[in-house]
Parts: C-alpha cells; sequence; structure tokens
C-alpha cells in the first residue's frame, strides 16, 4: 500500500514491493517505488544492496557519489547504478529536490548492467527526455498500489521499457567524433555483409575493398553496431539458415552451404553458438 512519510529530512510516498516468488525467479521485479520532496539537506547512503536503482530530478539540484567520483545532478537528470556496490545522495543545500525513484532487480539484470556501461551508460543520464521517464516512473509506482493480479507480469513489462529507454540514451553513434564519410562506409560495410553473406568473407578482403586499416575497422564496427563484423556475419547467416531449415526440404548440410558456411562441422559449431541448439533439432522443433 501506498504510505506517506514525513520525517524532518523528507516527505516521501513510497511503497515497499514483495514480488511473487514467481516474478522473483523469472521477470525483472520491483522492490520499492515512490516519490519524495526533501524539507532540508540531506544525504542518503547505502551499501551491499541486491538491487538496482533509477532515480528522476523532478526539481531542484543534488549530487551522487559513486564508485569514487562526485556527480551534480539537476532538473531532467536521471540516475541508473548498481546498488551491490557504495553510493550517497545528497539533495543541494539552497535549491532542495523531488525525486522519483524504483529499487528493481532480477536475474538478468546484472547482464542487462553491464551491457549498458559496455555500450557507454554513465551513472547518471543527463536531461534529454525526462516526460518519458517520469511517466514511466509514476505508472510503475501506480501499479505497485494496484490491485491487479496480474501486476508482476505489468510491472516487468514497463520496468522493460524503462531499461529500453535508458538503452537508447547511452548509445548515440551517430554524436560520435568520428568524420561523416568514415561512419557511412561502415553501413556500406554492414549492408555488405547482409547481400553477400554466401560469399567467403575475411577481414583483409573487407579493408581492401573499402579501403580502411583493417584495425580499425574491426574497431570502429564493433563500437558502431555493438557487434563484431564476424559476429554480425554469423547473425546474418544463421538467420537465413533457420528460414531455410524451415521452410525448404535442403539437408542440414545444403542449408550450411547455401549460407556460406560449407563445411558442415562448422555451421554446427556456429548455429549452434548462435541459437543454442543444433540445426536438426532446430528443424525438428520448428
Amino acid at each position: 500500500m501506498d504510505s506517506m512519510f514525513q520525517g524532518t529530512s523528507v516527505r516521501s510516498n513510497r511503497i515497499i514491493y514483495t514480488a511473487s516468488s514467481f516474478a522473483k525467479a523469472n521477470l525483472l521485479y520491483l522492490q520499492e517505488a515512490g516519490k519524495l520532496h526533501a524539507l532540508q539537506p540531506h544525504t542518503s547512503s547505502r551499501s551491499g544492496l541486491r538491487s538496482f536503482l533509477f532515480f528522476l530530478v523532478e526539481e531542484g539540484a543534488g549530487s551522487l557519489l559513486y564508485q569514487g567520483r562526485t556527480y551534480p545532478l539537476s532538473r531532467g537528470d536521471c540516475v541508473f547504478i548498481d546498488c551491490r556496490k557504495p553510493y550517497a545522495q545528497s539533495s543541494s543545500e539552497d535549491n532542495l529536490w523531488s525525486l522519483r525513484w524504483i529499487h528493481f532487480y532480477g536475474a538478468s539484470m546484472g547482464g542487462i548492467y553491464e551491457k549498458y556501461v559496455q555500450r557507454g551508460g554513465g551513472p547518471v543520464i543527463p536531461a534529454g527526455d525526462p516526460e518519458a521517464f517520469r511517466c514511466l516512473l509514476a505508472q510503475i509506482l501506480a501499479l505497485a498500489d494496484s490491485e491487479d493480479y496480474i501486476r508482476d507480469m505489468r510491472i516487468n513489462e514497463k520496468i522493460t521499457c524503462l531499461l529500453t529507454h535508458v538503452m537508447a540514451h547511452s548509445w548515440h553513434p551517430e554524436n560520435r567524433s568520428q568524420a561523416p564519410s568514415k561512419k557511412q562506409s561502415l553501413q556500406y560495410v554492414k549492408s555488405y555483409l547482409e547481400e553477400h553473406y554466401q560469399e567467403h568473407i575475411t577481414l583483409d578482403d573487407l579493408a581492401g575493398r573499402f579501403y580502411i586499416n583493417k584495425f580499425y575497422l574491426a574497431r570502429t564496427f564493433r563500437e558502431q553496431f555493438g557487434v563484431t563484423i564476424l559476429g554480425h556475419l554469423d547473425q546474418v547467416r544463421i538467420t537465413h539458415a533457420k528460414r531455410l531449415l524451415r521452410f525448404s526440404d535442403l539437408t542440414v548440410e545444403a542449408v550450411g552451404r547455401e549460407v556460406g558456411i560449407p563445411e558442415p562441422g562448422y555451421f554446427s559449431r556456429v548455429f549452434r553458438k548462435v541459437e543454442g541448439t543444433a540445426p536438426g533439432e532446430y528443424r525438428k522443433m520448428w
């Protein structure tokens, strides 16, 4: 139930939420949601929480201390951190803040947060689209206080939507400092792979075709698209292979040849690496 608390430092509405055992085992689940208004400067610090925290500064200003660094926060800024590590948040002395927040967890959250950091995401997301975040946080709080019999599923949906927004704000390759021609040439590389996946393709071949240093090509392709050249080529080939396994009578070996992986053993290894199962098993299942 939504509870109101007023102390000497803050006035808050919060819900301490207990998710079902099903949600804890299978979903992204809520631990706490709320909103607060600082009545005077205050600091909240924690460490070792099995939780992730996302909060939005609706009004005012403050700061975050996380992993030995202090980040200034102002209206519209968001914070996304792993609470298993120590942190402290403090309201400004002369511009008291109002916050909305959720604490949440899930078996997949460690990997999600690691991916967020790999994509360049930091503890603070500068003000960009605060209204979208505010709406999602408000919806999660309302769901937590509702009698919806599938509210854990709905909360999972909203947290997933929130994380999708967070990921989008952490990755802006179009704003990187590379020359436009270089950026565009890598899109040509990606398109080339998707059109010529049936052919034998090496990094040296691509570097020569597009007149790009192969080390620069490999590094920048991964930076722009979040996957290695070989990894993207494997994904394209296996996507086409799955279509052929489901909708053609070609043998598994013939499917491998058709998508540019003629050696049957290697085709099976690549297929299993991408899809998690052997090509023959995939065909039977689908």
